[in-house]
């Protein structure tokens, strides 16, 4: 999203999509060893189902957890980058 691309370029942070049971712990060792980097912080949002309606079916979306990682200076995840850099 605009948000998370901002959050990259400014802060050095990055926005995954987890597990809704991982906790902050769980998440810095798992990016640390994928992308081999140095995580200095990690917040998690719980992002809840709202209702939706198409017609008359009425549902609900899904609920879903968020992971803000926040590297250290200097770091930075190729994987983001683009096909541009």
């Amino acid at each position: 999203s605009e948000k998370a691309t901002l959050l990259s370029e400014k802060n050095n942070s990055y926005v995954f999509e987890v597990h809704p049971k991982a906790n902050n712990v769980v998440i810095r060792q798992a990016v640390e060893e994928v992308f081999k980097v140095k995580v200095v912080s990690v917040n998690t949002i719980k992002i809840r189902s709202k209702p939706k309606r198409q017609g008359m079916f009425i549902g609900r979306s899904r609920s879903w957890k968020k992971a803000i990682v926040t590297l250290a200076a200097g770091e930075r995840i190729k994987f983001f980058e683009g096909a541009s850099a």
